[in-house]
């Protein structure tokens, strides 16, 4: 009995050592299993991770700007047919204003002194400027540059120092917007009559200037038909300022009302737009081109008043 209990004690340990390596064996085939799964998992998150990130770029487009409507303009001296520069500036000459970029600035004046003798003399002096302004990224586009400019100019017209019985009001049919501002100005020479018309069409901002006054005892000119005169030469002006766009068939460029060019200048030559845009022009309160017609009419004798800045 005692050597069959022996026997059969040996014969559980032969078997558990037997079984032993089974099952370390299949421990070690469940934890490798484990780890694959694992490593599978993180790389499959891992390339996940990169490709939603290839496929959200946070670097935005740049901004872009409407292109300016307007890319030349015309040659000031020019802009007002023969016939109606007769009319307003009898027998005077153009003086042609310096710009450093005629594409983006310029500017023309005409000065009359029609002498009676002794029954005196009547004064007419006329200014037309013209300003584009270019598309900019930063600054933004040229018509809403201008629109700026345009409501500066108006507010210069209206704040003249010493003028007297100032009004305003809109100048239908002359460009996408105009406002005529009148006023009386009283000068050593005598009482004189004002008319600044300030017109935008699309990115340009065209101003005329043009005054009267009964000299040496001569009478003094009707507000009512300067006025009507300051508004003929806008509307002329912007036409002009189409017609070197391509634009209409323009005023003194194709001859105006009475088909004929100008006499006191070179007439305009109507272009298409250029397809190169230049840059947009820098507009401080001293280059304001209705500014500058002041100063130029003070250098010509002429008694026009200059604008507050």
């Amino acid at each position: 009995m005692r050597r069959a209990s022996r026997a059969g004690g040996v014969n559980r340990a032969l078997a558990a050592a037997a079984a032993l390596p089974v099952l370390l064996f299949a421990a070690a085939c469940s934890s490798d299993s484990g780890s694959d799964d694992s490593a599978g998992s993180g790389g499959t998150a891992q390339a996940d991770a990169g490709g939603s990130s290839a496929s959200d770029p946070s670097v935005s487009a740049a901004p872009t700007v409407q292109a300016a409507a307007f890319k030349a303009l015309p040659k000031a001296c020019a802009t007002l047919s023969a016939k109606t520069l007769t009319e307003l500036v009898p027998k005077a000459k153009a003086k042609q204003g310096t710009s450093t970029d005629p594409q983006d600035r310029a500017s023309c004046s005409w000065s009359s002194l029609d002498n009676n003798g002794v029954k005196g003399s009547q004064f007419r002096w006329l200014n037309v400027s013209l300003l584009r302004f270019e598309s900019d990224a930063t600054r933004g586009a040229g018509d809403r540059l201008a629109q700026e400019y345009y409501a500066k100019q108006v507010g210069d017209a209206q704040a003249v120092a010493g003028a007297k019985g100032t009004t305003s009001q809109a100048v239908p049919g002359t460009g996408d917007q105009a406002t005529v501002v009148r006023y009386d100005l009283k000068k050593k020479e005598g009482a004189f009559k004002q008319q600044t018309v300030v017109a935008r069409v699309e990115n340009v901002v065209v101003t005329v200037d043009y005054n009267g006054a009964g000299l040496a005892g001569d009478k003094t000119p009707s507000a009512d038909t300067l006025v009507k005169a300051a508004e003929k030469a806008a509307k002329e002006a912007v036409v002009s300022v189409r017609a070197a766009n391509g634009e209409g068939n323009g005023g003194a460029a194709s001859g105006g009302s009475d088909g004929k060019p100008s006499a006191s200048a070179s007439p305009s030559t109507s272009s298409k737009a250029s397809s190169k845009a230049s840059s947009a022009p820098s507009v401080s309160p001293s280059a304001s081109p209705s500014k500058s017609a002041a100063k130029a009419a003070a250098a010509g004798a002429s008694p026009s008043a200059s604008r507050k800045s």
